[in-house]
């Protein structure tokens, strides 16, 4: 019994490399396009770049599946616990290999700065250590704006698209990317629905911005780059621009307007996508996570510019629009997209604007959407359960209330949907915690080490001024497995660690 039950676990640890090989050859394939863009503008010295990461990535995804080709021969299964081990793994194997461009390119200045740009691509974070961005390769360019596009999708689910029909454990993959919507009844056909629906609007969404880009001056190669990159930004709520004064750059309340609109769309569920591509437009008023973006992004807007009109930093309506509005929105969304300059938050907005910021970087966007964060799902759950609590301590004994809520279907709001939510959401906060702490040791004021963790723990990408390449390596180190943690939600990442756990004591056990 002890032999075959040695046996399974084996072959279930090689059939997660297995799949990791798969999930990291799918992406590493896509390392063609910013290898084909820096050829044809002849960027020789970033092809090359691309050639050796390609290479490498490769032969690594292939030794992955050849290790664990037996044991998908012989039948075995990916569980729950197996696949979001997947998920988990096939992020930090691809934060490695996805890095080498970066540091080949000569713009990070460690191995770890890429791999920090990297995870916040691909977490749709948006802080940055890459250096003198406005010099990149248009290759690099392409390829860090790829990233956070593959990432807000999601890495698993570009996979499934692509992966063979009958692929075990497809469900478990799906999930392990903090993904629980199905919006088909076969996970593939519901990854296909999720890049179909962002081709579409990717499509939609540059068209406008090159138009705009045109208008403001840019010449027509440039509009186009710039309006795919900041429209996969934008869509996948991450942040990164080919420049270094982000937004600024434009000096376009057009521009502006159009990434807002992109950004709060990329926030929304898939689900509510797809039931209003189906003509349930009721859906946009009924859902409970749009309720509660509206409520707390128009109090969190409300309270900003009331403090920044009443400290004279912001005086009329249209700054009061495109400084707060905007950049609170930017921040809610988890987009990280700023048109003010990072030091202006710690200079001018004060404790209460960053405290307001802070907040709205940690409750987010929606689930199973590009955005991190707690989610407004979550939020509207515990704020409904609590009201519940209170109802039912107030009415007769003999009374039963039966409490519902509407997330593309009407659902029964019971213990374990409040106590899951309840849960993740003191993952969060300890996570928060744990990386201000971190930020406050190395000596940073607590309002900014506060500011700077709820960036990284929601996947936000706004910045304080922590995020530098001068940032204490360990910092550096936190803020990526804040990244990770967040944009996975904990799960798919315990249950890698309980891999890893196992299998040192079954090491141990050996000798």
């Amino acid at each position: 019994m002890s032999g075959v039950t040695g046996i399974k676990r084996q072959g279930s640890a090689a059939l997660v490399g297995y799949y990791t090989g798969w999930v990291v050859l799918a992406i590493t394939l896509l390392m063609a396009v910013p290898l084909l863009t820096s050829l044809l503008l002849r960027e020789w010295s970033a092809a090359l770049d691309f050639v050796i990461g390609m290479s490498v990535s490769m032969l690594v995804s292939c030794l992955l599946i050849a290790c664990g080709r037996a044991a998908r021969r012989r039948g075995a299964q990916l569980d729950w616990k197996s696949g979001f081990a997947v998920a988990a793994l096939s992020w930090l194997v691809l934060m490695v290999l996805c890095a080498i461009p970066y540091r080949l390119s000569g713009h990070c200045q460690s191995f770890l700065d890429g791999c920090f740009d990297v995870m916040s691509g691909f977490t749709t974070t948006g802080l940055v250590l890459t250096q003198d961005l406005d010099h990149l390769s248009e290759g690099l360019n392409m390829w860090r704006h790829m990233l956070t596009f593959i990432g807000g999708q999601g890495m698993v689910v570009l996979a499934l698209g692509f992966l063979g029909r009958h692929t075990s454990g497809a469900y478990q993959m799906y999930c392990g990317e903090g993904k629980d919507v199905k919006l088909l009844p076969n996970v593939k056909n519901t990854a296909r629905i999720i890049w179909r629906i962002s081709m579409v609007y990717l499509l939609a969404g540059t068209a406008a911005l090159f138009v705009c880009g045109l208008f403001i001056g840019l010449p027509p190669l440039q509009a186009f780059l710039h309006g795919l990159y900041i429209f996969e930004s934008s869509w996948s709520t991450g942040g990164f621009a080919p420049n270094t004064q982000n937004m600024m750059f434009y000096h376009s309340f057009a521009y502006e307007l159009i990434t807002m609109v992109i950004f709060i769309l990329g926030s929304l569920n898939f689900g509510l996508h797809y039931a209003v591509w189906q003509g349930k437009r009721v859906e946009m008023a009924k859902n409970i996570e749009v309720q509660s973006f509206v409520i707390t992004s128009f109090l969190a807007c409300a309270l900003a510019a009331a403090k920044l009109s009443q400290l004279g930093v912001y005086t009329n309506a249209v700054s009061v629009f495109r400084r707060v509005v905007y950049n609170v929105l930017s921040a809610h969304t988890t987009t990280g997209f700023g048109n003010v300059y990072a030091r202006q938050f710690a200079n001018e907005w004060g404790d209460f604007g960053i405290l307001v910021m802070t907040i709205a970087m940690l409750i987010g966007g929606s689930a199973c959407s590009t955005a991190g964060g707690f989610k407004g799902l979550r939020v509207g759950i515990v704020f409904r359960g609590l009201v519940a609590d209170v109802r039912r301590v107030l009415s007769p004994e003999r009374c039963v209330h039966i409490e519902k809520y509407h997330h593309i279907q009407d659902c029964v709001l019971d213990d374990a949907a409040v106590r899951s939510s309840g849960l993740i959401i003191l993952c969060y906060t300890a996570l928060f915690a744990v990386t201000t702490l971190l930020g406050v040791w190395y000596g940073y004021p607590l309002a900014q080490s506060a500011f700077e963790a709820a960036s990284a723990t929601g996947n936000v990408g706004l910045s304080i001024g922590v995020t530098q390449v001068s940032t204490p390596a360990l910092l550096k180190v936190q803020y990526i497995l804040a990244m990770y943690l967040g944009r996975l939600e904990f799960l798919s990442v315990f249950a890698l660690i309980g891999y890893v756990i196992g299998g040192v004591k079954k090491t141990c056990a050996r000798h």
